[in-house]
């Protein structure tokens, strides 16, 4: 998606949505509305379980893979 029909999308101007892909300061309340806007959500976990959950992320996308394979093996996709 072009990135003038993201900010649109996710009601922020096109350089708010720049700065936040190009890792600058934005304020939280301008990436929580991009992280709505786009379906994603953040979550606040003490940094100890960091670890833990960068582990179960990657298997659930391993999973993921694996049953999408198996869908265009089978051709429903």
């Amino acid at each position: 998606m072009p990135i003038d029909q993201a900010a649109n999308h996710c009601g922020v101007s096109v350089g708010m949505l720049s700065k936040l892909e190009n890792g600058k300061g934005v304020n939280l309340e301008h990436a929580l509305r991009v992280m709505d806007g786009l379906g994603l959500t953040m979550l606040v976990v003490p940094r100890a379980h960091a670890a833990l959950l960068e582990q179960a992320a990657a298997h659930a996308a391993r999973m993921d893979k694996n049953a999408a394979r198996e869908r265009q093996v089978r051709g429903e996709e």
